[in-house]
């Protein structure tokens, strides 16, 4: 599955490289000014979106590559609430209304609006405009993370939710002080219960070693930073009447905070009352001071969009600059964002179909890409994109409850990262899944109209066109003439003679000449059936 390594050694790729860089790519985040066709606006397309549709591409087309990449990076509103689609609520909160202002639920209530937020943020994904916005949600959930299991209180779940949605194109800094005020992070980290004389340690930690400078080699914050830290965020309390935060003067502690050399020997000093809460300001000034949040934050969005292996040569041409944008910018996500989709480097062929889908590019990106129709009523709606959670949970992304507070394994964890994804239990779900809604039976209730998706494309008439257009909108590697061959010939033709083209043809425009032809309709669905089951099978399907 490591397409990079093999493209490393082919002696093609070679000739263009510096034949004593050991480097995987020299190329650098310089502006990005080679072709720009459906090779380049599908990568880009399929690295910042869930799936791309045959409209995307369309669309795409007339676009320049910085007007893509505006488009992409164009924050949306926040969409209406989850609602009630589980039925008795003790609260008040009647059937198909919202329930994130209502009152907390018993403990049976509570699990039923955090699936129904479960659902409903599955949902959210599947319907994303062509914005990345969606996508950085999940981005900053798996850097911020909290686990719905954890914090047990699905109105702060929400709120958590708005908080990463109203910054995610945003501000970085901006982003870090909401979150450590959000009512959900301050119960999962127990920062609602740092108290003068009791200080917490569990949040402060985090903030520095998961949420900022992290644990590079050149990040040396120590045990008394933590510490200081932690005074310095005591009496920050929760409002579970209001589901809000708010700041309890009288557990605050309100003595100078000493920091160590790598924050430059910063004090804090105590403010009293009210006062007390601005510490969290000079102490984000502190933290964001040292260089190594940009470093740390640029190789995070690297490895979530790019690649996950940084040598030396990335480090230096991509990762240094890209964090100097950062901070120059003042941590303006959407400008260093832009950077890199518009960088040499995000375009280098190297950096094309070399990660392997997430349970979320293949559980939402499969729903998108063949346009899969959902319930137009509430509670089949939330029944179908439930459905779609648990496959994607049982393929190891819950959205919701990561496993840890580092977040989910294959996006940090060397040096195997995006190859956890699949394993032996996980790969035949994956296929489960395709073959399922591809099938006659299809899934809970969905299923992909191969028809739909086939007439979409700009020649489905001709069965040579067919097979490429197809393959080029679900593929992201090349396949060999003999695999296309086989699929044409094969499936499409049902093993006619490979060069009466015509056989499809003939077939294809008897259908559209007469949709209502049961014996038509099925003479081309269950071909157009066999060849996306097929294509979805390999291996290729699983790369991004």
């Amino acid at each position: 599955m490591d397409r990079r390594q093999f493209l490393t050694l082919s002696p093609d790729r070679n000739q263009s490289r510096n034949a004593a860089s050991f480097a995987r790519t020299d190329t650098g985040l310089g502006p990005y000014t080679g072709n720009w066709e459906s090779q380049q606006w599908i990568h880009l397309l399929k690295r910042t979106l869930f799936g791309v549709t045959p409209a995307n591409i369309n669309a795409f087309k007339s676009m320049t590559m910085q007007q893509a990449v505006d488009t992409l990076l164009t924050a949306q509103p926040d969409p209406a609430p989850p609602v009630n689609n589980y039925g008795v609520d003790d609260t008040g909160v009647t059937p198909g209304a919202t329930w994130v202002r209502a009152p907390l639920g018993s403990e049976m209530l509570e699990r039923k609006r955090i699936d129904s937020y479960k659902a409903w943020w599955t949902g959210q994904m599947i319907n994303q405009p062509t914005s990345i916005h969606e996508k950085m949600v999940l981005f900053w959930h798996n850097h911020f993370v909290t686990e719905t299991s954890m914090v047990n209180d699905s109105r702060f779940i929400y709120q958590y939710n708005l908080t990463l949605r109203k910054h995610a194109l945003g501000n970085f800094k901006a982003l870090t002080k909401a979150i450590t005020l959000d009512p959900a992070m301050l119960v999962y980290l127990n920062g609602y219960l740092n108290s003068k004389g009791a200080a917490d340690e569990n949040y402060a930690r985090e903030l520095h070693e998961l949420f900022t400078v992290g644990k590079g080699p050149d990040s040396h914050y120590t045990e008394d930073d933590v510490r200081a830290t932690a005074r310095v965020l005591t009496g920050f309390r929760v409002d579970r009447t209001n589901i809000v935060s708010l700041f309890d003067t009288t557990q605050h502690d309100l003595t100078n905070k000493q920091f160590s050399g790598f924050y430059l020997n910063k004090v804090i000093s105590g403010k009293t009352g009210q006062d007390g809460a601005t510490e969290l300001d000079n102490l984000l000034d502190i933290i964001f001071a040292q260089p190594e949040v940009a470093k740390f934050i640029c190789r995070k969005l690297y490895r979530f969009f790019v690649y996950y292996d940084i040598d030396q040569a990335t480090e230096t041409n991509v990762i240094a600059p890209l964090a100097e944008i950062f901070r120059t910018s003042e941590f303006d996500i959407k400008t260093t964002l832009n950077a890199l989709f518009t960088s040499e480097h995000f375009f280098d062929p190297l950096n094309m179909a070399c990660l392997i889908k997430s349970p979320a590019d293949f559980c939402i990106g499969i729903c998108r890409e063949y346009g899969i129709a959902f319930p137009s009523d509430y509670p089949s709606r939330y029944n179908a994109w439930t459905a779609i959670h648990n496959s994607a949970a049982a393929m190891l992304q819950d959205f919701g409850d990561p496993p840890l507070v580092a977040g989910w394994d294959a996006y940090y964890q060397a040096p195997s990262y995006h190859e956890l994804w699949i394993n032996t239990d996980t790969l035949p779900k994956r296929n489960k899944l395709s073959d399922s809604l591809v099938s006659t039976g299809g899934f809970a209730g969905l299923h992909i109209d191969t028809i739909a998706f086939a007439s979409q494309l700009p020649h489905p008439e001709d069965p040579i066109a067919l097979v490429s257009d197809s393959l080029d909108i679900l593929y992201r590697v090349g396949v060999s003439d003999k695999v296309k061959a086989f699929l044409k010939n094969s499936i499409i033709l049902f093993g006619q003679d490979p060069t009466s083209n015509f056989y499809w043809t003939d077939a294809w425009n008897t259908y559209k000449a007469s949709p209502g032809n049961a014996a038509a309709k099925d003479n081309v669905e269950s071909r157009l059936k066999a060849l996306y089951k097929y294509i979805m099978d390999l291996s290729e399907y699983q790369l991004s």
